[in-house]
């Protein structure tokens, strides 16, 4: 696998969506990664294809490693400074990032590109897809982007890469959508239902 230093969006973003798999963010649907089927369907619907899985699908020892390393993701996006966050980051990064390389990418553009090491297992080439975009993400971002939930009962987390700097939710499509329906129901209980 090659991991685009360039593209750190990728693997910033992907450290709180990977948290957020949790079962103790996802209390009401439970654990979202419960078994290899799971994991193989989180990476597809996320793009992604890692030569540790070049001979087959991910197995229960791989389920069990990104479990593990979720947690590792979430205590880098929970960090209070953006050193201890650099320090999370590189040691995923190592994980089985080899020296960064120049080489084209499909444009014919010269690119930098972080290889894995060869055998490297699912776990550590996903670290170092996330240790290298919130490397990138803090470089470029600054610490401020890393953030916690702010919808009344999450306890998601994520890295804010959109342009603007103001996500404010984990999950917007859900979380954002049931503050939203919340608000609309006590405005209507205190306006007694009458809309104007």
């Amino acid at each position: 696998m090659r991991v685009s230093i360039v593209d750190y969006g990728v693997g910033a973003a992907l450290a709180g969506e990977l948290a957020n798999t949790s079962p103790t963010v996802r209390s009401a649907e439970g654990e979202a990664l419960p078994d290899s089927e799971a994991l193989a369907r989180f990476l597809v619907g996320h793009g992604l294809r890692f030569d540790a899985l070049a001979d087959g699908p991910p197995t229960g020892h791989d389920v069990r490693e990104v479990h593990l390393l979720r947690r590792e993701a979430r205590g880098i996006v929970e960090t209070e400074t953006e050193e201890q966050a650099v320090a999370g980051a590189a040691v995923l990064a190592g994980r089985a990032g080899l020296s960064p390389v120049l080489d084209r990418d499909a444009g014919g553009r010269w690119q930098w590109y972080v290889p894995t090491a060869p055998g490297a297992s699912l776990a550590e080439e996903l670290a170092a897809l996330i240790g290298i975009g919130l490397l990138g993400a803090v470089r470029t971002l600054g610490h401020g982007r890393f953030r916690a939930c702010v919808a009344p009962g999450c306890r998601g987390v994520f890295v804010d890469t959109s342009r603007g700097g103001r996500r404010i939710y984990c999950m917007p499509e859900l979380c954002g959508n049931r503050l939203n329906v919340a608000n609309h129901r006590a405005r209507h209980r205190l306006g007694g239902g009458v809309t104007q």
